[in-house]
């Protein structure tokens, strides 16, 4: 699959040692390739139509910009998303009535447990008794995520109910033999597959490249205790008013953590080849959208290697930057380097390494080095964590990929498990050749690799406080 040039470049300054974003352009963000992957790493073109009217991206799940949160803390305390700082006007809990006692008749008992209350809201009033004696329902949490988990930002940690957040995710679009993305992309399908053995290996968290609506999926997720980084703008020919149907969707879901917009679009140009500053203009436009829509959650950006300080600050509403970086079998300098552009949080939304060798005297199945990368990568993203120690900068990271997808390798079939592959002068461990097919750390069929058991180890090794 072909690559645009500055993708290309960027893997090649970042092998080289050079600063991958002086490729970064002043008004261009480079043609996407042909045959677009979501879920993939190959930047292309879009796929078919998806809801909100516009064809899905063929790239990885989406860069944000996003409305401000409510400021910064006061004395060091978490910024709730959305609310004022020092928990200055926060929503307020609503207060749910059980209704009056009829003529005559004794009133209830007190209604249930208070509801809880959104990020800087208050609890809810637990209601009242009705007029059968029948205990009132519970008060409704006031301000956001209707009952879901509490999610503020400190410093560079991601706070979840109060406690630092480490994301231990993977990259996941279930896409079936013989399918293509996005048509086929099957989520409900593969859930009862996936999501034991994701919670196997300590996953909490997913990221998509499409949005996930399907609150049967969410119901599952949550019950597993994995959360879903939720991709609501990835194809730019979408107006931007779309992200507000789906925001709207699903953000009394307890499974969202945050919201997801574009991807590595300074490579793709949101797949409609737009410019590097028209690109940003417009995720600060689908941003303030989705703020108004949701203002409890944060917004994440996911950029192809490190941002500028200018692109930065130029996305003031951007509360959590992504990084997708392919560096071999280490990330370098990587986490001191985005540290002294921003003191935001950030984490890997894509690293690793595919089962497929492609070295000169080798071209086989290497599911050991596959393994390899991802235990030095996971670990570096351990030793990092800002949920584990003050100093760490990173809040984890989603693994690229969960499973194989055979339909990426646009010379070959969707029935048939290809080797094609891109060699741009960097890239994974140990080839640096992306063979797009082979990135799993489950095969199609969800036979677990090496890799799998590499994941599942290093994640278990982290223990927040």
């Amino acid at each position: 699959m072909r690559r645009s040039s500055l993708f290309l470049a960027a893997f090649f300054a970042a092998c080289t040692g050079a600063d991958p974003t002086s490729m970064e352009p002043a008004s261009n963000g480079g043609n996407a390739g042909a045959s677009g992957s979501t879920g993939g790493h190959a930047t292309g073109s879009g796929g078919s139509v998806s809801s909100g009217g516009g064809s899905s991206g063929g790239g990885k799940g989406g860069a944000s910009g996003g409305a401000s949160t409510g400021g910064a803390p006061s004395s060091g305390g978490a910024t709730p998303m959305g609310g004022a700082p020092n928990g200055g006007s926060p929503s307020s809990g609503g207060t749910s009535s059980g209704g009056m006692p009829a003529t005559g008749g004794t009133a209830g008992e007190a209604g249930g447990t208070a509801g809880r209350g959104g990020a800087g809201g208050t609890a809810g009033s637990a209601g009242t008794g009705d007029d059968t004696g029948n205990a009132g329902s519970a008060g409704n949490g006031g301000g956001g995520n209707d009952g879901g988990a509490r999610i503020a930002i400190e410093g560079r940690r991601l706070l979840v109910d109060g406690k630092p957040f480490h994301i231990r995710g993977v990259c996941w679009n279930p896409v079936p033999r013989g399918g293509v993305h996005p048509d086929d992309l099957d989520y409900a399908a593969f859930a009862p597959t996936d999501i034991p053995l994701m919670k196997g290996a300590h996953v909490n968290a997913v990221r998509t490249y499409e949005p996930l609506l399907d609150r049967s999926v969410l119901d599952r997720l949550h019950e597993a205790g994995i959360f879903v980084l939720n991709s609501v703008y990835v194809w730019g020919g979408a107006p931007t008013s779309v992200v507000t149907e789906r925001v709207n969707a699903v953000k009394d879901h307890p499974a969202i953590l945050m919201w997801v917009l574009g991807n590595e679009w300074n490579y793709n140009g949101l797949y409609v080849d737009l410019s590097h500053a028209d690109a940003l203009a417009r995720l600060n436009e689908a941003a303030a959208l989705v703020r108004a829509a949701d203002p409890d959650r944060p917004i994440a950006s996911v950029y192809g290697e490190l941002p500028t300080t200018a692109t930065i600050e130029a996305m003031p509403e951007i509360d959590i930057w992504g990084i997708n970086a392919y560096r071999g079998i280490s990330f370098g300098n990587l986490f001191q380097d985005f540290a002294a552009r921003s003191d935001k949080p950030m984490f890997l939304a894509e690293y690793g390494a595919d089962a497929y060798n492609a070295s000169p005297g080798v071209s086989a199945y290497d599911p050991e080095s596959q393994a390899m990368a991802v235990r030095a990568l996971t670990r570096e993203l351990v030793e990092a964590s800002a949920a584990a120690n003050a100093s760490g900068v990173t809040i984890g990271g989603t693994l690229f990929e969960w499973a194989d997808e055979w339909w990426k390798d646009g010379s070959g079939s969707p029935n048939m498990h290809d080797v094609g592959g891109i060699a741009p002068g960097g890239g994974p461990y140990p080839d640096q050749t992306f063979n797009e097919e082979w990135w799993g750390v489950v095969d199609i069929d969800r036979n677990p690799r090496p890799a799998y058991d590499a994941l599942r180890e290093e994640l278990a090794a982290l223990v927040e406080p």
